[in-house]
């Protein structure tokens, strides 16, 4: 039986990188994937094929909607090879899990392929083409999440899709319906409406990604207005029914009336569950909550203390980066460090265009604390370097302390957010006044220059191009 320092159980994100710092630090690692290929949800059938997509279906709408006004003319008419462009992402998501191999191998972490199940608190069961246990000093629980579903939904996964199906469709839907309003169905819904599909998207609460600052929900709602989305708050799905190639969705709107929409496909994206499913916790004395979570404790360590877990399995955002910073703090207080993280510096992103970022309290959260604020918003047509490109939708919004002028959160939508929140997080690191960032030179033209303008919005009101 091979021994461990550390067995990290799932290669998503977390798992990977906890990997790869616990072998840097000169711990003798395993990692443990159920699947053939590494990389988890993330790299296999969510952040990067989702990303390949988006990009692919951006170029082309370029192409057939902006491609004129900037004197490029095209002669014939420009289609889409959907079966092209699907291949195309599968190469991309190939490469990337690919590239986790060779980390792997080049930082001597050895991988067991199959399913990992705890027999005990350190030692592990493995089901599958590396069938076998491994002894663990240590493990790391990296297992992630799956796609959530109603329960009166029976998912086909041919017409009534997840978000995987939704990766390789073999065609472009005619009408596609939406249920769920979060990240993962408007980037999505995006992907398809952009490539000729009429996209209905159906929202249980009353504004697009809830979760958010209110101003980012309104302007990307009016985004996708724009482009002809039916866009429906405050609808409780009563039914999703299948007939022949054809979806029937029962929603109530908010005035208790049952409307009915039909569609050819139809998106079920409510979120995402913890995935623990045969991970046998119990045996290792881990507790799981009714949320389905790990319980951790602040060092990210389970009721059972040498055993941790990370990433989407535990409480909070569910997200990529934050999985890693999670995989870097565990692995560094196993070695004996004192790590840390600040889960209000943990940015969100969404990944349509415009793209929407956020760092910090909203202004709903503020209010709710009774905080004292003060904010600075700039429009993205404000900007030389916007208009240039033809990109002059969405703003940045900072919101700083009224007495201290520390910046307290940043919300961006526009051209570019999802790297500009950056340096919204660089500055709220090292705890920037809204006055601080206003004094730091921004290259002209550049979309970074709205965080200064806002952020002199904030500072007495003095922007200077507006």
């Amino acid at each position: 039986m091979n021994s461990y320092d550390v067995a990290i159980i799932g290669s998503g994100p977390g798992g990977y990188v906890a990997a790869i710092r616990c072998a840097q630090l000169g711990m003798k690692t395993a990692i443990i994937e159920k699947y053939a290929t590494l990389g988890g949800t993330c790299l296999n059938v969510g952040c990067i094929p989702s990303k390949a997509l988006l990009s692919s279906s951006h170029h082309y709408e370029e192409a057939t909607k902006h491609f004129e006004e900037h004197g490029i003319e095209i002669p014939g008419d420009i289609k889409v090879n959907l079966e092209k462009m699907i291949g195309r992402k599968q190469t991309v998501v190939d490469q990337t899990t690919g590239g986790i191999d060779f980390l792997m191998k080049k930082n001597k972490i050895d991988v067991y392929e199959g399913l990992g199940s705890f027999i005990d608190a350190t030692h592990i069961k493995i089901e599958g083409k590396d069938a076998g246990e491994i002894e663990a000093k240590n493990t790391i629980i990296a297992t992630g999440s799956k796609p959530s579903n109603l329960p009166f939904i029976a998912l086909d996964k041919e017409r009534i899709i997840t978000s995987t199906e939704a990766l390789k469709l073999k065609e472009i839907p005619t009408h596609m319906i939406v249920i769920g309003g979060g990240v993962i169905g408007l980037e999505l819904g995006q992907v398809y409406y952009r490539l000729g599909s009429q996209v209905s998207v159906i929202e249980y609460q009353d504004r697009i990604l809830p979760t958010m600052d209110a101003g980012l929900s309104k302007e990307l709602n009016k985004v996708f207005k724009k482009a002809k989305c039916k866009m429906m708050m405050s609808h409780k799905v009563q039914s999703v029914e299948r007939v022949g190639d054809e979806v029937i969705v029962k929603a109530e709107n908010k005035k208790g009336e049952v409307v009915e929409f039909k569609g050819d496909y139809c998106l079920i994206s409510v979120g995402r569950r913890p995935y623990t499913d045969g991970l046998n916790a119990k045996a290792a004395g881990v507790n799981i909550n009714d949320r389905g979570q790990v319980e951790v404790n602040a060092h990210l360590q389970t009721t059972t203390s040498n055993i941790y877990a990370i990433g989407d399995v535990i409480k909070g955002a569910m997200l990529a980066h934050k999985a890693e910073e999670e995989g870097v703090f565990v692995a560094e207080t196993i070695a004996g460090q004192k790590p840390h993280i600040d889960y209000n510096l943990i940015p969100g992103v969404v990944y349509t265009w415009p793209e929407v970022a956020a760092v910090g309290k909203t202004e709903e959260e503020l209010k709710e604390a009774g905080i004292a604020y003060k904010a600075g918003q700039f429009p993205f047509r404000a900007l030389g370097r916007a208009r240039a490109s033809g990109d002059i939708d969405g703003f940045v919004k900072i919101l700083a302390d009224k007495t201290t002028d520390e910046v307290l959160g940043v919300h961006m939508i526009g051209a570019r957010c999802a790297d500009l929140i950056a340096e919204a997080v660089t500055a709220m690191e090292f705890r920037a006044s809204a006055e601080d960032i206003s004094r730091m030179s921004h290259a002209h033209p550049t979309f970074a220059e709205a965080i200064k303008e806002a952020a002199l919005a904030a500072t007495d009101d003095r922007a200077l191009h507006v």
